[in-house]
């Protein structure tokens, strides 16, 4: 992690793009980020901690594909395998995932061991229940910061939990952008939650130093993987 102020927090780069609605076609978003791993040693780590814990089948035979590309049904099965776009920017290894991922990924404490630095941003747009947006921070196997991008204490997220160092400074990076830490934050509406969510990718984006090409994630080919049991 980094204090200093993170150069890629614009509409090409950071993570606070990621904020924008169905900026996805498939439900939602789960983006991992590393740091201390490579692509490949990432997305290996992944299939080993898909179908809860059964060993998935990486088929890297596809080459690279475009997010377009993903939803042909004549090139993937988006309805029933899990299919990673893959690459590398700022430092950072990074997975975007399409297809049925949501609720296939049991623990990914495995994939942040051996000093690896993992960063998860997921939220299930179209699950009525409604599942707010999560930001889960991982090393060597724990849980070093997970929070619930809404604020609003639903889903047992009630702060920010984890290492208390690691908490500490996020709350305070929070706090310091006139959030509250807890409770419902007063962003009414589906345009206050997109807000909510922009500024608090673009605290993280900061103190993590995370970036995420948004060019080359949403229209650029980029290496595919499958998984399958």
């Amino acid at each position: 992690m980094t204090n200093r102020p993170d150069a890629h927090t614009g509409l090409a780069s950071g993570i606070s793009w990621l904020a924008a609605p169905r900026w996805i076609p498939f439900g939602g978003y789960n983006v991992i980020m590393a740091r201390g791993l490579t692509p490949d040693a990432l997305v290996e780590r992944l299939s080993a901690a898909a179908f809860w814990g059964v060993p998935a089948v990486v088929n890297r035979a596809h080459g690279e594909h475009t997010a377009e590309e993903i939803g042909d049904p004549d090139l993937f099965d988006a309805d029933e395998d899990v299919h990673l776009r893959y690459g590398e920017h700022s430092g950072l290894a990074f997975v975007v995932m399409y297809g049925p991922w949501w609720g296939e990924f049991s623990d990914l404490g495995p994939v942040s061991e051996d000093g690896a630095h993992v960063f998860q941003v997921v939220f299930e747009e179209d699950n009525g229940k409604p599942v707010p947006p999560f930001f889960t921070y991982l090393h060597d196997g724990r849980t070093a910061c997970s929070f619930n991008l809404h604020l609003d204490g639903s889903w047992g997220y009630d702060g920010v939990d984890g290492d208390p160092a690691v908490a500490a400074r996020v709350t305070g990076a929070i706090a310091e952008a006139g959030l509250p830490v807890t409770g419902r934050a007063g962003y009414p509406g589906e345009e206050g939650e997109e807000e909510m969510r922009r500024t608090l990718l673009g605290i993280l984006g900061r103190l993590f130093d995370l970036s995420l090409p948004r060019e080359r994630v949403l229209h650029e080919a980029l290496p595919t993987a499958t998984l399958t049991t």
